[in-house]
This record gives C-alpha cells, structure tokens and sequence, in this order.
C-alpha cells in the first residue's frame, strides 16, 4: 500500500508539472482558453481592458494611445494607469501621464500633466482611495512618491517622499502604510513600510526579509487580508527583467517581515519575461504575465492556466477586480 501511494504521489507531481509546462509553453498549439469567472483589467496591444480572465475580449476602454498598467481601486469602480506621451529606448526617459478611469470607460481624467516620468501607480487601501505613483527625479535616475486626489487637474499633486533620495512605492495597506523600497539618507537601503506625512517627514520601518540579502524583490504586492506577498526575484543586484521567478511569501505588518518565499513561476530561470504577479479578491489565485501572454497560478492545488485569448497578441500588467496592487 505504501509503494501504491508513493506511486500515486508521483503520478500526481507528474501531471501538474506537465500541465503547468503546457500552459507555459509557446503560442503554436494552444488548447481553448476557458472562463476563469475572476474579472480584471490589463495592457493588450497598448489598450487597456476590463474582461473576465479566459473569455475573448470585447471593446477596449482606451485606444489611440500607449497605456500601461491598470491598477483597480478597492472600491471597484476605478482604474488608475499611466499614458505613454514620448517614447525613448531607456524607459527611465519615457514622459507620461497618470489617468483614471472609471471601468465601465467613462469619466477619463489626466492627475498629471505629461512633463514627468511618472510610473506605477495604484491606489491606497486606507478608505481614502488615493491615487499614488513614483515620479522620476528631474536630473538622475531616482525616484520619489507622489499622491492626488480623483477629480484633481495636473498640478495638484503631492510629493509624500523627498526627492533627494530614492523611494519607490509598491502596495499599500488598509492602515495607510505604503510598502516602498528606499535609499534612506539614515537607514540605508531596504524594503520598510513607510508611514505618509504630508507636510512633514515620513516614517520608515524596515522590513525584514532574509532574501533581499542576495536579491531584488520587484513588483511586491500584498493579499488582501494582508497576511502574504507576491513578487518577481531576481537573484544579484545588476539589474535586468528577463528570467526572474515569481515568488508567494508570508507577511508580517505588525513586525514587519517577509519570510519563507517560495517560487511558483519560472523557479528555473527561463531567459524569459515572468512579471507583474497580482492578487485575486478571494486570495485564491494570481495573475501574472509571461510574455506574450497572461496566466493564473492557483494556491490550492498549484496549477497554472493561460487565459489570454488572442495568440500573437501583447497581453501584459494583469490586475484583479477590486484589488490594488
């Protein structure tokens, strides 16, 4: 009976990991895309989409433009995203400019007026709903957070972080704290959860995390319950985008802390474009982009689907229903 069940196991390990290799693999022979039933917003071919994951595609809410990385606010009704205005082969030197949206394509308004580099943004957690990006320093490659209002013109924002050093924001937490990775003038370089203080001087408390040691944690993005993180890793600190793992870890607010981080994508380091790992409401699944394509990695039993429809299509930036990144 032992022998059986050793077999059985093995039978099992097998045909996730081939199910797992099927849904990874090239755009050629794909089999149909079935209906996740989980709704969200992505990038396509430089339009941004409101669809449920696994279904074809209806109108776009946005053509005629660039537009990068829809994050949806807590409340539902809203995306956040930025417009490319001027392009450049350094994406540090791009200028662009952050909308919102409501998701049924109406009420399209600018917050910022397309003279900076202003880059992924999402929305806070606090009942504020408050629009948060990084804009790029005007003379270096450092970067520094900003905040506005929905309904506010282009000049109305607030810089939350001072721009003589780094800081870049990430996700947020329902007490206002925001994750960031940071250059601080006194504690160093690290993650820290970073307490706003317009007006005056943030705080920072440093986060523990025994694999920022040895690597870059990327597009970290905390679980709605806030019990857990999901990012991209990339071993070392020279920077590149190709061949990270996405990563499922533990989090601690109170603490704070990330720990035991397990891979669940591209643990292997296919030289290939794994990113943009997001939570689903429930915390049942993340979505994620490898490209070209969008997939959905299921907790429960680890399997991953593709649920991009169109092949040859550019799907990136996946987010969830009522899920800030």
């Amino acid at each position: 009976m032992k022998k059986i069940s050793v077999l059985m196991t093995c039978i099992t390990a097998f045909a996730l990991a081939m199910n797992n290799s099927a849904a990874l693999a090239d755009e050629g022979g794909q089999a149909p895309v079935k209906s996740t039933g989980y709704r969200g917003s992505y990038f396509k071919n430089g339009e941004i989409h409101v669809n449920t994951y696994g279904e074809s595609e209806g109108k776009p809410l946005t053509s005629g433009h660039q537009d990068f990385k829809p994050s949806w606010s807590k409340t539902g009704d809203m995306l956040v995203f930025f417009r490319r205005l001027k392009n450049d082969r350094v994406v540090t030197n791009w200028k662009t400019a952050i909308h919102v949206i409501n998701v049924d394509g109406t009420g399209l308004h600018a917050l910022s007026d397309g003279a900076h580099t202003d880059f992924n943004q999402t929305w806070t957690r606090d009942g504020t709903n408050t629009p948060i990006w990084n804009r790029k320093h005007p003379d270096k490659v450092s970067f520094y957070v900003m905040a506005s209002k929905v309904g506010n013109k282009p000049g109305q924002e607030t810089a939350l972080t001072d721009k003589s050093y780094h800081t870049w924001a990430y996700s947020c937490l329902i007490d206002g704290r925001i994750l960031v990775r940071c250059a601080h003038p006194k504690q160093g370089r690290g993650y820290f959860l970073l307490t706003p203080n317009p007006g005056g001087e943030p705080t920072f408390q440093r986060i523990e995390c025994e694999l920022a040691t040895s690597g870059v944690l990327d597009r970290v993005s905390i679980s709605p319950n806030e019990t857990k993180v999901c990012f991209e890793y990339q071993k070392g600190f020279n920077r590149k985008t190709k061949g990270r793992a996405l990563y499922i870890a533990d989090f601690d607010a109170k603490r704070p802390s990330i720990t035991r981080a397990k891979a669940f994508a591209n643990e292997e380091g296919a030289n290939r474009w794994f990113a943009y790992p997001r939570w689903t409401k429930d915390e049942k699944a993340i979505v994620y982009h490898a490209s070209p394509s969008l997939y959905l990695y299921t907790l429960g039993d680890g399997s991953t689907v593709k649920v991009s429809t169109r092949n040859g299509a550019d799907y990136r930036y996946p987010h969830c229903e009522a899920t800030p990144k």
